[in-house]
């Protein structure tokens, strides 16, 4: 499946109509199922969709592991199904629908706290560049206008990158990816472009992530879970100006 269609529109500009077309962001509707039983289902950019879907199971709790070898993808018209096989408990209950744009779902989960011991930091200049260059991988959005991009970084290079209509699903595919590629969580960082709440800081917090960075503002809550878990936060980053909110060492001017 792709993640932009062409739509005929009407153009108004200079006092009168235009026929053109225009690109639009592709939503289609995923439903996950573990071992046989459907866990949740929720609307997405149809890219990625296999990191979206461990991302999701493994840093909500829904299963402790999965096989992701026997995991299939089905794609049809206007919806996609995952098939996936885990060992032991699948956990559903607990679920509550979150304030994220397209209904983000977060489960009660423990947070691991190991960022508070993760000596990453860096410079002020490397961060504002990164952020550029994260910024201009955001393909889809460059043609849609239309959807939200997250990253993981080493703070030299941009490890993962993915772009949903969700910012919650953007988050959970690098966060899938990382997974899937047998990556370490320590000394990275996430970017993403939207705001940051307390269910994207607690995914971050779920895996040791010492980073959060973004060109939107946190909430309170989500400040009091980075403060809580030793996360740096980052908001407003625009150009060479950010704020930071928490845990300011890890940035050197």
């Amino acid at each position: 499946m792709k993640g932009s269609s062409k739509q005929k529109m009407l153009k108004y500009r200079d006092g009168g109509f235009e026929k053109v077309e225009d690109m639009l962001a592709v939503e289609s509707r995923l439903s996950i199922s573990v071992n046989g039983k459907e866990v949740l289902s929720l609307y997405c950019t149809p890219l990625m969709v296999r990191e979206l879907a461990v991302g999701l199971i493994m840093t909500e709790g829904i299963a402790g592991g999965l096989c992701t070898e026997r995991m299939s993808i089905m794609y049809e018209e206007q919806s996609v199904r995952v098939e996936a096989h885990a060992e032991g408990e699948v956990r559903q209950e607990g679920g509550t629908v979150t304030s994220g744009c397209v209904g983000g779902l977060t489960f009660n989960k423990e947070l691991s706290g190991a960022a508070k011991e993760d000596p990453f930091s860096i410079g002020a200049p490397e961060l504002t560049e990164l952020f550029r260059r994260f910024q201009r991988r955001s393909d889809l959005f460059n043609t849609t206008g239309c959807v939200h991009s997250a990253a993981i970084s080493d703070g030299e290079d941009i490890m993962a990158f993915a772009e949903d209509i969700g910012r919650h699903n953007a988050v959970d595919k690098v966060i899938g990816y990382t997974i899937l590629e047998g990556m370490d969580f320590r000394g990275k960082l996430m970017m993403a472009s939207g705001r940051l709440s307390s269910e994207i800081i607690g995914k971050c917090a779920k895996w040791g992530l010492p980073m959060v960075v973004s060109r939107s503002a946190p909430t309170a809550l989500a400040i009091r879970i980075a403060e809580e878990n030793g996360i740096t936060v980052v908001g407003f980053l625009r150009g060479e100006r950010f704020n930071i909110y928490a845990h300011a060492h890890r940035i050197i001017p």
